[in-house]
C-alpha cells in the first residue's frame, strides 16, 4: 500500500474482503495520512475447502502500515463483519469502536482468545457522533437481522461518504429500531460524495418483507402440529428468536435454545435490554422433559454446519435433543450460497428419521431477509443522492448488477471494486489508482496460513487423487540395495492394492536401473525418476495423479 502523506487532501477507498464474495467484509478509508478500517469479518469453508472451517481476509497490506491505522469501526455483530477480529487484531493493535450489543458479542470472542485486557474497546451509542483520526463519524441507525446495525457517515475535508453496512427497510422489526430515513435524507441534503453499499439482494425484485409477516406465519403454522417442533435459524437473528418464542407461546408451548451460539447471543441480547418481555428460554438438557406438544426447539445448524445442534440431532448423536417420526423442522433462514449441499445432507437425514421438513420453498413467509431488495436500494439512492456508487458485499455478478441499478437511479458514476483495488474517491472522478495484495487466510491447526499455501494445495490434491510414499535404499555408487517399498493411500483396496504395490516396485526398479551411473549417485534425479514412474503408472491404471513423496536412503 502506498504511504499517504499527512497533507494528502485526497480520499481513498480500499476493500480487502467482501468485494469478490458475500462475506469476509473488510474495508479501508484513507485520508490525511491515516486509514480507518470498517469491519473485519470471516467467511466459512465449504465443499471446495475440505477440512477448513473458517476463512479470513489477508490484511498484510494494512498490517505493513498499521502505524497509519487510526481505528477499527464495526457496523454490527455478524460473523462476516466481526468474526476475524479476535484472530487478526494482534496484527493491527488499533482501538475498536462499536455499539453496545456488538461490544457484548466481541468481548466474549476476545475473552476466548485471551485478548480482552489488551484491546481498547470503545462503546458508542446508536446515532452517535464522534471523531476517529481525520474522520468525523456519524452512526446511522439501520435495521437488519441483528440488533444495532449501523450505517456509517464519514465526513472529511475531501467529501462525505455513506457506508451503508448491512441494512433493510422494515417498519416493524420488533427488535431494534427502524432505519432512520430522516437522518439519511439529511446527509443527502448536505451532499454525499459516495455511497458504499450492500449488494446481497440486488437480483431480488420488489422490497424486503417485514419480521411481522414471519411472526404471523409461524404462529399460524405452529398451530397445525401436535408433536415436537424445531426451528433452525441464524443465532444472531434476535428478532427471529423472539418471533419463534412468541409463536410458541401463542400455541401453549415453551421454547428451548439448542446450541451454544444461541445461548451466547441470548446472553448478549439480555445484557442490552433485548428479549426482555419473554418467558425464560428452556435449557436444551430440559427440553426432553416436556410433552411433545408443549415444546419448540430453536436449533443452530440452519446452514448444515456439521458440528451444530441440528446436524447432531439428524445423526441421532445429540446428548439431549431428539426429533423423530411425526415431528417437524422449520428452516427459518435463507441458504447462503455454497451451503446448499451441506443443508441438503442435514435435511435428508432428518427426513430419513420421519421428520417433516418445512423450508421457505414450502412456506415463503417463514423467513425474510435482512438485506435490501431492488426497490429498497433505489429508495436508498433517492434518500442519499450520492455522486458515486461503490457496490460491495457481493460477488462480481452482484456488484455489476448493483452498479447498473445505481446508474438507472441517476447516480452519475458507479464504479465496481474488487478486493485489493485502491479507489480514489476525490478529487476528480472516482478511479482505481493502485492495486495492493489481497487474498484469504485460514486457521490450520491453530496457525494462520494462506489459502494458497502448498500444504493446503497438497491436501486438496490428496483428497481427489490419493497419495503414494516410495522408499529407495541405494549405496553411494547408485546401486539398489533392496527392492523399492511403495505404499498407497486412497487409491486402491485389497488385492488391487497389493498388486499395485508390486507393479510399482518393479516399475521404479526398472526406471532407476535405466538411469546413468552419474544420476544414480545423486538423490534429486533418483527422487524425480521414481516419482514420475509412480505417477505415470497410477495415471494409466486409475486415472489419478497422487501426491508422491520419495525417500532416498543411502547406505
Amino acid at each position: 500500500m502506498r504511504r499517504l502523506s499527512p497533507d494528502d487532501d485526497a480520499l481513498y477507498f480500499l476493500p480487502l474482503g467482501g468485494s469478490d464474495e458475500i462475506g469476509m467484509n473488510v474495508n479501508l478509508y484513507g485520508h490525511a495520512g491515516e486509514w480507518l478500517m470498517i469491519d473485519l469479518g470471516i467467511t466459512f469453508g465449504d465443499d471446495t475447502t475440505p477440512g477448513l472451517d473458517i476463512i479470513l481476509p489477508d490484511i498484510s497490506a494494512i498490517e505493513e502500515h498499521r502505524d497509519q491505522l487510526c481505528g477499527l469501526l464495526l457496523t454490527h455483530g455478524h460473523e462476516d463483519h466481526i468474526g476475524a477480529v479476535a484472530h487478526l487484531w494482534p496484527k493491527l493493535r488499533c482501538p475498536i469502536y462499536c455499539t453496545p450489543f456488538t461490544a457484548s458479542i466481541l468481548r466474549r470472542k476476545l475473552d476466548d482468545a485471551g485478548l480482552l485486557r489488551e484491546v481498547t474497546l470503545h462503546e458508542v451509542a446508536l446515532g452517535a457522533n464522534f471523531v476517529i483520526g481525520p474522520f468525523e463519524i456519524e452512526m446511522l441507525t439501520m435495521t437488519h437481522s441483528i440488533p444495532e446495525p449501523s450505517g456509517i457517515v464519514l465526513r472529511t475535508a475531501a467529501g462525505t461518504v455513506v457506508h451503508t453496512g448491512d441494512w433493510k427497510f422494515d417498519p416493524t422489526p420488533f427488535v431494534g429500531a427502524v432505519t432512520d430515513e430522516d437522518a439519511i435524507r439529511a446527509v443527502g441534503d448536505e451532499g454525499v460524495l459516495a455511497m458504499v453499499g450492500d449488494s446481497t439482494n440486488v437480483f431480488v425484485p420488489g422490497t424486503t418483507g417485514s419480521e411481522a409477516e414471519v411472526r404471523m406465519a409461524l404462529t399460524e403454522l405452529f398451530s397445525q402440529y401436535s408433536k415436537r417442533i424445531a426451528a433452525a435459524c441464524f443465532a444472531s437473528n434476535v428478532a427471529r428468536l423472539e418471533s419463534v418464542a412468541i409463536a410458541a407461546a401463542a400455541n401453549d408451548r415453551q421454547t428451548a435454545l439448542v446450541g451454544r451460539s444461541l445461548w451466547r447471543m441470548h446472553d448478549a441480547a439480555k445484557e442490552n435490554g433485548y428479549l426482555a418481555d419473554l418467558p425464560p428460554f428452556v435449557r436444551e438438557n430440559e427440553a426432553g422433559f416436556f410433552p411433545e406438544d408443549k415444546i419448540v426447539m430453536i436449533c443452530t445448524g440452519s446452514q448444515g454446519e456439521p458440528r451444530a445442534a441440528l446436524s447432531r440431532i439428524a445423526e441421532g448423536s445429540h446428548p439431549h435433543a431428539t426429533l423423530g417420526e411425526g415431528d417437524v423442522c422449520f428452516f427459518s433462514s435463507r441458504q447462503i450460497p455454497g451451503n446448499e449441499l451441506a443443508i441438503a445432507r442435514v435435511q435428508n437425514r432428518l427426513a430419513g428419521r420421519g421428520i417433516e421438513i418445512v423450508t421457505t420453498e414450502d412456506q415463503p413467509g417463514i423467513h425474510v431477509s435482512g438485506h435490501p431488495a431492488r426497490d429498497d436500494l433505489a429508495r436508498m439512492y433517492q434518500l442519499g443522492r450520492p455522486r458515486i456508487a461503490i457496490p460491495v458485499h457481493g460477488d462480481a455478478r452482484h456488484l455489476r448488477e448493483h452498479a447498473r441499478l445505481a446508474k438507472a437511479c441517476q447516480v452519475p458514476q458507479a464504479l465496481v471494486p474488487a478486493n485489493g483495488s485502491m479507489i480514489r474517491l476525490a478529487p476528480g472522478p472516482a478511479e482505481i489508482v493502485e492495486w495492493v495484495d489481497s487474498g484469504a487466510l485460514t486457521l490450520d491447526g491453530g496457525r494462520l496460513v494462506s489459502l494458497t499455501a502448498d500444504s493446503l494445495q497438497d491436501r486438496r490434491r490428496m483428497l481427489h487423487n490419493g497419495a503414494a510414499a516410495v522408499t529407495v535404499v541405494m549405496d553411494a555408487k547408485g546401486g539398489l540395495r533392496a527392492d523399492p517399498v511403495i505404499s498407497f493411500t486412497g487409491i486402491a483396496d485389497g488385492d488391487d492394492l497389493e498388486d499395485l504395490s508390486l507393479d510399482a516396485a518393479d516399475a521404479v526398479r526398472d526406471a532407476l536401473n535405466s538411469m546413468s551411473s552419474k544420476d544414480r549417485r545423486r538423490d534429486e534425479p533418483v527422487r524425480e525418476a521414481a516419482r514420475r514412474m509412480v505417477r505415470r503408472l497410477i495415471k494409466a491404471e486409475f486415472g489419478k495423479r497422487p501426491v508422491t513423496d520419495v525417500h532416498v536412503v543411502r547406505v
